[in-house]
């Protein structure tokens, strides 16, 4: 029996109308699942999604196509790097995406429908989990603080007495100039103490860098791109 499972329906690089069906439904049904999973707890546009779904479809006719002709294999491996060059840089989640319809393509191009599917469900499975599980996320707690100080103010002591009132933590990121020097923007990464006031931490702030400029948001998530 798991020989069957595991074995390709297709023998000799010959196929008939049932296994070209066969193999066809089997790369809509694992891109149907890749496209599903790739939408819960992701961001995504409308082309990328339609892009998961088709995939697997589209390299399952080349591959079933030039079955056993070495020729022709190797000038649609060419034609398909050419992809490469006419896309968007994308980002790490959305190349996976990518990849694992490809592959669902060539095991169902290849007749392995079995194969195709079992490891499209288990892999659309892991990531629903890591994303549901927030898996590999920046702690939602910590905020980005901004605050603009004037040259004459040491800024290295002003602030310590408020930090530690009102932050569980706190750390420099990034202090440089503005204005000609006549300004220092201070980027600190911050974790506020349960049930605080944040317009009161902002309001002491503000009173010791002369009501200059502060912000305090979101961490915002960094693009990761391959």
């Amino acid at each position: 029996m798991w020989n069957n499972i595991f074995s390709s329906i297709l023998t000799n690089g010959t196929f008939t109308g049932s296994d070209f069906a066969i193999t066809t439904f089997t790369a809509f049904l694992c891109g149907l699942i890749i496209a599903a999973s790739y939408m819960i707890k992701n961001k995504y546009t409308k082309s990328l999604i339609v892009t998961l779904f088709l995939l697997p479809a589209i390299v399952e006719l080349v591959i079933i196509l030039v079955n056993g002709n070495i020729g022709a294999g190797v000038a649609v491996a060419g034609a398909f790097s050419l992809v490469r060059f006419r896309s968007a840089p994308g980002r790490g989640q959305e190349i996976a995406g990518i990849f694992l319809a490809m592959a669902a393509g060539l095991a169902t191009g290849m007749g392995y429908v079995c194969i195709a599917l079992l490891f499209t469900v288990v892999v659309s499975a892991l990531q629903l989990i890591l994303n549901l599980t927030c898996f590999g996320e920046a702690d939602q707690g910590v905020r980005r603080l901004r605050i603009s100080v004037p040259e004459n103010l040491d800024y290295e002591e002003r602030f310590e007495d408020t930090f530690q009132k009102y932050l569980k933590e706190y750390d420099y990121d990034e202090v440089r100039t503005a204005n000609m020097g006549s300004l220092y923007k201070l980027t600190l990464s911050v974790i506020l103490k349960d049930d605080v006031s944040t317009r009161e931490f902002l309001d002491e702030l503000r009173t010791l860098n002369g009501n200059l400029d502060i912000s305090l948001g979101r961490m915002i998530e960094a693009t990761d791109t391959l």
